[in-house]
């Protein structure tokens, strides 16, 4: 896994007059100049940045600051070493310093992230997803546009107390997949992610890679923290939460995700997010549209 400290996939932002910022290599006399603005040399210790994507991939790296990362519009999926975060508009997920990171979306979305010098916030013990109230949500619409050196008695610093006193109030998610750390583990990880309606065994997995059903089980509780059903449910709910982000039906991600009729996912969705999937996501736009 590649780690880049340059600014990345989520850093590109239009040049504002009160950042600091570093003119994209290559621009020709009179082209736009877009800008390249890393937060983690801004002059202010907490800094919100919003940009409007496309869908794509970004290259793995990491921050020498705490990230929020919350997209108003549109589903992240968050990667780390140690796993995987989906992130729908009314999510966020935390990203802890130092943490090596990569952010995938299979359609465009608005971004907006959070950074934090470590002193300046109340973080979690490790990463994790938060729900982003409307308030909260509203907050760091207001904050995005303060730049990354706004004055340090003015109202921007008095609007981002409130933003730091708000964080630790943040609902914890469990939008969360862990990643076992064996070998042959992440091979069936691979091919369920590949393919989440895969109706295989456990057992008739763990024979394609090479080892028992036993031993399968056994490593998935280990690495995980969760049985191999518990962890392929996660990986189905987490993995339909991206295609209905992208506007996918219900009735085709059902098929997708394994799952032969549409009240049967809807029964299975409802009871781990607590709402049918039109509700889950016409709620998260009602908190963070504005």
């Amino acid at each position: 896994m590649r780690q880049n400290r340059q600014p990345g996939f989520e850093l590109r932002v239009a040049a504002r007059a009160n950042v600091s910022a570093n003119v994209s290599a290559g621009a020709g006399a009179g082209a736009p100049t877009a800008a390249v603005f890393d937060p983690d040399a801004a002059a202010a210790p907490i800094v919100v940045l919003s940009e409007h994507y496309r869908q794509g991939e970004g290259p793995w790296h990491a921050h020498r600051r705490a990230q929020l990362i919350h997209a108003s519009e549109g589903v992240l999926t968050v990667r780390t070493a140690d796993g995987l975060w989906v992130v729908p508009p009314q999510r966020g997920v935390w990203v802890l310093p130092g943490v090596a990171h990569q952010v995938n979306s299979s359609s465009g979305f608005q971004l907006r992230a959070l950074y934090a010098e470590p002193r300046t916030v109340s973080l979690p013990p490790r990463c994790c997803v938060v729900g982003i109230s409307r308030l909260v949500g509203e907050l760091l619409i207001a904050a995005s546009d303060f730049g990354g050196n706004y004055p340090v008695s003015g109202p921007e610093a008095r609007l981002m107390r409130v933003v730091v006193d708000r964080l630790p109030r943040l609902e914890l998610g469990s939008l969360h997949l862990p990643v076992p750390r064996d070998a042959r583990m992440r091979r069936i990880a691979a091919l369920l992610n590949h393919d989440p309606a895969d109706p295989r065994s456990i057992e008739a997995l763990a024979a394609a890679v090479g080892c028992s059903g036993r031993t399968a089980a056994r490593l998935f509780v280990a690495e995980t923290g969760l049985t191999f059903a518990q962890w392929r449910l996660q990986l189905r709910l987490l993995a339909a939460l991206d295609r209905l982000g992208r506007g996918q039906s219900v009735t085709a991600t059902a098929l997708d995700v394994g799952y032969g009729d549409t009240s049967s996912f809807i029964a299975v969705f409802r009871r781990a997010f607590g709402a049918t999937p039109a509700r889950y996501f016409a709620e998260g736009a009602a908190v963070i549209r504005r």
